[in-house]
This record gives structure tokens, sequence and C-alpha cells, in this order.
């Protein structure tokens, strides 16, 4: 196992300048002729406000990234997301809006009285869209959690304007997975105030840009709710399942507590993680939906406790729904160790850290759909390449025992990719993780989920980001192509950073593309194609 005692991770965290103009990146090794676009990427850029500090890794203000391919020479730019919070705090030269774990407090310019009045406007919820960037139409847009997205200008990275996704469908807000199809329907889903009062969640669909060329948000519609387990605490989501025919929602015991988060947080400097809390004794509950008709199937699946935030793929296959999951192991939330202060920590504490959390551990659960009463206290799953059960229990509820697909101590193979577009919702061989060793993110690593085979790219003191796997143009097999990731380097020579090209084969360097300058974290991205 790799060790980090020289904290080179510790640049992940880092406030960076936005660059004004495009840099060029020099190139070793050979940039195939047909990769042409650029890379998009989402992540933390500013870690302070003059003096106040950002707590969480959620909480930095948004910069957008890009890496450009062209002929076989590379650009690199990046810029602020002009949201609100992050122009309010540019202006007022303070935090303004509460972030995901640091409280804004009250500007100290205004009196009492107006401070009282600005109290009851209630909670101006968090636009800073850190997290990923994903079309909608011929659109681009920057998103967090909320229900603010931030449309951008994929050439130049300028900000175009802020929507609410409240204007056009009933959600709080929406996750920043959302699936994308070939036709370029967008599904995603946010939690919701259902019927009588109690919580659910909404599958929204947006239709993709029709000849009338009428923006697609206009006709987002709620396709199907999903029930909450607990009518006044919604689980976090960050992900769903989506196949040609089936949604699948795995609704885990993280809850959001809503009493807190309405409680107006400005009366005791709360911020959204103050909202977070773990259901001791409900486990996981898995439900499934019919896409087309947007029916809820009555079959309660239901197993141990995880945290979930990333889906590898949900395919089809006889009968059953095979879902692969990126999980963490316990009821515990892992954000309660994603703070600032742990992250930056000496490598001894952050290994310290570490063994308390949760365990990682990637895992394949199958899904029966036809159900029958007379198979009561068997396994239903009858797929011969599975090691997974579902066990019909007379109560009706289903039991999961999930196959491992890969597990190593305190070794998450996390911000996992495919090949999307041949491959998403559909019977599929491999996949592109992101190692996390101890949370501090030291390898990329592909696996075959059918034989648990896998390859790994690692340097020492070098630090990448998801990789994100774009195919050749040409190819035969899922796993012809390249696969691309940001990595920091900062121990070693003069260049911090580049664009690390591998061969999505075997994980064998292709070429990279050096930057001048430092690349703070960034969560997800994707290739747009030129």
């Amino acid at each position: 196992r790799v060790e980090h005692p020289a904290g080179g991770y510790k640049k992940l965290f880092e406030t960076v300048e936005e660059l004004s103009s495009p840099v060029t990146a020099h190139v070793t090794g050979w940039i195939p002729t047909w990769l042409r676009g650029s890379l998009l990427r989402c992540g933390p850029g500013l870690f302070e406000v003059g003096a106040e500090p950002f707590y969480h890794l959620f909480d930095g203000q948004a910069l957008l990234h890009k890496f450009d391919f062209k002929e076989g020479h590379v650009t690199y730019h990046r810029r602020f997301v002009r949201t609100d919070a992050y122009v309010r705090a540019m202006t007022e030269k303070r935090i303004v809006i509460t972030e995901f774990g640091t409280y804004a407090y009250p500007d100290p310019c205004k009196n009492i009285f107006s401070r009282f009045f600005s109290y009851f406007k209630g909670v101006e919820v968090t636009d800073n869209a850190l997290v990923n960037v994903y079309p909608v139409g011929e659109d681009y847009y920057a998103c967090t959690e909320t229900n603010f997205i931030t449309r951008i200008n994929p050439d130049t990275l300028e900000t175009i304007k802020q929507v609410d996704l409240c204007k056009y469908v009933s959600v709080n807000g929406a996750t920043a997975h959302p699936h994308v199809e070939n036709d370029g329907t967008v599904y995603n889903i946010g939690n919701c105030f259902g019927k009588n009062f109690s919580l659910a969640y909404n599958i929204i669909r947006i239709p993709p840009l029709q000849a009338d060329k009428e923006d697609p948000m206009n006709k987002a519609e709620v396709v199907v709710q999903f029930p909450c387990s607990d009518r006044f605490k919604p689980s976090y989501v960050h992900s769903f399942g989506l196949t040609p025919n089936y949604i699948v929602f795995v609704e885990t015991p993280v809850k959001i507590n809503l009493l807190k988060f309405l409680s107006s947080w400005s009366l005791w400097g709360a911020n959204y993680m103050d909202c977070f809390e773990s259901n001791e004794t409900m486990g996981v509950w898995l439900h499934v939906a019919e896409k087309k008709k947007g029916r809820l199937l009555n079959i309660k699946y239901r197993t141990s406790a995880f945290n979930l935030f990333h889906h590898i793929n949900t395919y089809e296959d006889n009968g059953f729904l095979v879902v692969d999951l990126c999980t963490w192991k316990g009821f515990e939330f892992v954000y309660n160790y994603l703070y600032l202060a742990n992250l930056r920590a000496n490598w001894d504490e952050v290994k310290r850290q570490a063994e308390k959390a949760p365990q990682p551990e990637a895992r394949r659960y199958v899904l029966p759909l036809n159900i029958d009463k007379a198979d009561t206290g068997k396994n239903l799953v009858t797929l011969p390449y599975t090691t997974a059960t579902a066990t019909l229990r007379s109560d009706e509820t289903i039991w999961l025992e999930p196959e491992v697909i890969f597990s190593g101590p305190r070794h998450a193979f996390e911000f996992p990719q495919i090949n999307y577009k041949k491959y998403g919702g559909k019977p599929y061989t491999y996949t592109y993780g992101l190692g996390l060793n101890h949370f501090v993110p030291d390898r990329l690593c592909k696996l075959n989920v059918k034989t648990k085979e896998t390859w790994v790219w690692q340097e020492p003191d070098s630090y990448p980001s998801e990789p994100i796997f774009v195919p050749h143009p040409d190819a035969l097999e899922e796993d012809d192509g390249v696969v691309l990731s940001i990595v920091i380097s900062p121990g070693t020579g003069p260049k911090p950073a580049y664009l690390l090209i591998l061969n999505a084969k075997d994980m064998s360097e292709v070429a990279r593309a050096e930057v001048e300058v430092n690349i703070p974290v960034t969560f997800h991205g994707l290739f747009k194609r030129a």
C-alpha cells in the first residue's frame, strides 16, 4: 500500500486564481489524433473569502475547468462560476451565502432591525455549482444539489444565467447525477413534498431539444413519485439507476431532518451538514418503477445499512435488475469525514480518521422483478454468474445480500465511470474508478465486474481525479478508447499538474499534458466532442 507522508494531497484543497485566457499545456507522449473536444470538470477553487474559511469539502466556490484537445495540442482554461454565492462574496468580501458545511454570518453592517426582517425571508439556498456539469438540449449547466443550476458557455467558461428548477417542476432540489440518454432526454431525482404533507422523491424528465428549438426545460415533467420511508425525513439522494425500462432508487439511512432545516438556521448558526442524521434501524430500502408507464412496482426490497453516493451501472437480465453500487458500510454519514481540516491533516492523522469511518465496498445487488408467494424462504436469484441473493420473507419483503465486486481495507473504488453512451443501462464488463486511500485519491483503477480483475495506474505523490472514458470513434470493443484524468504532482519537478491520458485497455500511459499551475480537486465532469 502506498503512503503519503509528504502530504502533497493538501494541494488539492488550496485556493487558486482563475485564468484570463487559456494556457498551452506541454505534451509528452502522443495525443491520439481522433481525440478532439473538451474535458469539462467542476470543483471548489476558492477555499476562503478574505479571513473567513470554508470548512467542508463541498463549500469552496465553484471553479470550472476545461482541457481542449485539437490536432494533438492541448490547452487548459478555468473560470470561477459567477453564482450568486460567488458574486456576493466578492462584492462584500465575506461569506454571504451559507454553504454545505459553513454558516454565513449575518451582515455585520446591518442594524438589529434589518437583521430581524431579513431573518423572516428565511434561508437563502446556495447556488454554488461545484459538483458537475451536464447537457440539457444544446445548453450546458454546472450544478450542485440544490434547486439552482447555472447555465455556462462550454467554450469560454462564461456564466450565462442562474436557473431555478422549482420554476419548472415540483422538486426542492435535484442531484448532480442526472442520466442523459442518447437522444438527449435527461432524467433526474429530487426530494419533494408529496401527498398529505409527507415527503417523497420525484423523478423528473426533460425531453430532448425539438425542432421548434424551444428550451427543453419548459417541457420538464415529473414521471413518477417514490414514497419516503419516513414522512418527515427524506433520505439524502446523490444518484439513481436507470435502464431502458426501469428506474431504481436506493433509499439509505442518511436522513435530512426537515424540522432542523426549516427552523430557520439563522437563529442558531446552522448549515446543511447540521441537518443530517442517521436512522440506525431502517437499513436500506430499494424501490423500482417502470420508466415508460411511470408505475411503481409494489415490491419491498430491503438490505443492511450503507451510504451510497454513486451508482456504477444498472441493467436488466432475464427478469432481474442488476444494480452495481459504490457503497460505504453502515449508517454513519461519510460526509462527516470530509471536513477540510480532516482532509488537510498530516498523513498519520488522515489515516487515523479514516479508520473510524464507514468502510468502502463496490457491490452488486440483484433485484427479482417477478415474485411468486410460493417461493417464500427461497433465494429468487437464478442468474448463473452472480453470488448475490434475494430471499422472499414471510412479511413479503425481499432481503438482498450483495456480491462484492471490489473491496480493500480503507481503499475505495469511487467516482465510477463506464462506457456510458453504449453500455449505460445495459449489460457491461468494465468500470473505471478513482482509488481513494483513506479518502486520499492516489490511483486510477479499471475493474472487470465479471471477473473482478483490476488494472491500476499509480505514481508516487500523484493525486488523480475521476477518470473519464472516451471511446474511440471506430471502437469495436467496450474498452476501445482512452481514460482522461487531471493529476496533481506537487512534490515532483517544476510542473504541478497535468492532464493524463491512459489507454483504457490496460491503463498504460499514452500521453500527459503538463501545466504550470496547481489544479485543486475536481469532482465530476464530461468529455464534449468537438
